[in-house]
């Protein structure tokens, strides 16, 4: 170690992260001690690094963030993670800001601070790249002066912010690709109104535990848009049909519309989702380069509803990974003639249940006929801790069933996954 450069030394102790290790480090001798103040590129307080910092007391974890901090120069990504403080003041943390933000490149913090700082004031028009900030209040957006021309990546968790604000703020972000908005208290005018988003650079969205009447995201470049845990009334998507992955997870919509967004869609995952199958499938129909389709744990509007197989083998050639869990009516198991229809491509099929009946092994069996080119099977199940004697007779006639007809499809490795 004595004959590599501080600069290399640097880069070492960047990649150990927590602060308290690099501490430690820098005072071996005086090279690494260099290294630590004129070459440190990453510095992180994580309550979760050292069992201490939960016993130390608001004023005296500011004095050591601000004291490591101080020592640095040239610092690119600060973390500072204390999910066991409620809040810190509102003095210490614009020093901290101020002392780096002409070349930090990376922020990351989660506490309050009382009073409250405009965090964008301070970090912008300079050279962040990447912000993630929770728990905190962003208020008075001003696009024309708060710039963040560099910045690529933005996370907001648990942040009280006003419709209009957050429009604004993505106005200020010309090159912003990814979006993550988790719990955000947004803060509506008018309670009836519509928040709109727009973005030209925007490639990645992830929306998660967010209730509002209705959402229209304009983004031309977007290729990933994932929901969960949403309760929405209306969700639209303005784009120009470069989206390539959909997921939804127990979201509550009304009307969900991607517009002529699904062109180029490759893969959709939907899972605990209430669906109308003719409306869900005219959403997605022109999916020809579709690889991957799971629905999972999904429930049908009108209970005569069922997965069209068919449609799905004539609407998505190129599928090549199938993933179906619902609750198996006598509708699912009309397949007409074997040579009706072929999912020639599935090579991965796993198909799921949550309460068993006979019909699933016929479903299984009627799926299995429809691939000639499977490779893999998984089962999924849910095995209650206290069976009747019926259910541990339809399971026990159901391992039975697949022993038989795996005998048929030796090349097929079949997994089984139950909880």
């Amino acid at each position: 170690m004595e004959y590599l450069p501080v600069e290399v030394i640097g880069n070492i102790f960047s990649r150990l992260g927590a602060a308290r290790d690099i501490v430690i480090a820098s005072s071996t001798c005086r090279k690494w001690r260099e290294a630590w103040k004129n070459h440190l590129h990453t510095l992180t307080f994580n309550s979760n690094d050292w069992p201490v910092f939960h016993e130390l007391t608001r004023s005296r974890l500011e004095i050591i963030i601000t004291q490591t901090i101080f020592q640095t120069n040239g610092l690119q990504t600060l973390s500072i993670i204390m999910d066991d403080v409620d809040e810190f003041s509102a003095a210490p943390v614009i020093a901290w800001l101020m002392y780096t933000r002409e070349t930090l490149r990376q922020l990351h913090y989660n506490v309050r601070t009382t009073p409250n700082i405009n965090i964008l004031e301070k970090c912008g028009r300079q050279r962040l790249e990447v912000l993630a900030l929770a728990h905190n209040t962003i208020t008075g957006v001003e696009p024309s002066y708060q710039k963040f021309p560099c910045l690529r990546s933005l996370s907001l968790s648990f942040v009280s912010i006003s419709a209009l604000d957050l429009s604004l703020f993505l106005t200020a972000c010309p090159k912003v690709a990814v979006l993550n908005l988790v719990s955000i208290d947004i803060v509506m005018s008018d309670p009836q109104a519509t928040m709109e988003l727009t973005s030209n650079s925007l490639r990645d969205i992830y929306v998660e535990a967010i209730s509002l009447d209705k959402i229209i995201l304009e983004a031309d470049s977007l290729e990933k848009l994932h929901l969960k845990d949403c309760t929405l009334e209306v969700f639209e998507l303005v784009s120009k049909g470069k989206l390539k992955l959909l997921k939804i997870d127990d979201v509550s919509v009304i009307h969900l519309d991607i517009g002529e967004s699904a062109e180029n869609l490759e893969i959709v995952d939907v899972s605990n989702f209430t669906i109308m199958w003719s409306k869900f499938h005219h959403m997605i129909a022109k999916s020809s380069k579709l690889r991957r389709l799971r629905l999972w744990g999904v429930v049908f509007d009108d209970d005569d509803e069922a997965v069209d197989i068919e449609t799905i083998s004539a609407c998505f050639p190129q599928l090549s990974h199938l993933s179906l869990s619902y609750e198996i009516r006598e509708t699912a198991l009309h397949y007409g003639s074997e040579d009706s229809f072929q999912l020639e491509n599935v090579v991965v099929l796993e198909l799921g249940w949550t309460v068993i009946s006979g019909l699933f092994s016929h479903w299984v069996a009627g799926l299995l006929e429809r691939c000639p080119n499977l490779r893999k099977l998984v089962i999924y199940g849910v095995v209650s801790e206290t069976k009747t004697h019926e259910e541990c007779h339809t399971l026990a006639n159901f391992t039975s069933f697949i022993v038989r007809l795996m005998r048929k499809y030796l090349h097929v490795d079949i997994q089984f996954e139950y909880e």
